[in-house]
């Protein structure tokens, strides 16, 4: 998968307070480079804990669900774009549908 945009990661766990989300936010974006999803079930047979939303959205739990990462999925292009990322309380203030 190309995961698009890898520097918003990247700052997020830069920020003050959120630098423990690291390990977790990179081992889900190498793991994501490597796969080859083709349906929702490969997701969730890889992250048992994820969210499938409408409008082809994911939401990933990590760092012990402290941590909430939205993406979208365009499967024929194998790609994911990166929609929000956020600790569990920012993510309870967004609509992961429309963000």
């Amino acid at each position: 998968m190309h995961v698009i945009a890898r520097p918003q990661l990247i700052r997020f766990y830069q920020r003050e307070g959120c630098k423990d989300a690291k390990g977790s936010i990179d081992a889900w974006w190498h793991e994501t480079k490597k796969a080859n999803w083709q349906s929702w079930t490969e997701i969730k047979v890889q992250y048992g804990s994820a969210s499938i939303l409408k409008d082809n959205r994911v939401v990933f739990n990590l760092g012990g669900n402290k941590y909430r990462l939205v993406v979208k999925i365009n499967f024929p292009t194998q790609t994911v774009f990166i929609r929000f990322v956020g600790t569990h309380k920012e993510y309870d203030k967004i609509n992961a549908e429309e963000i």
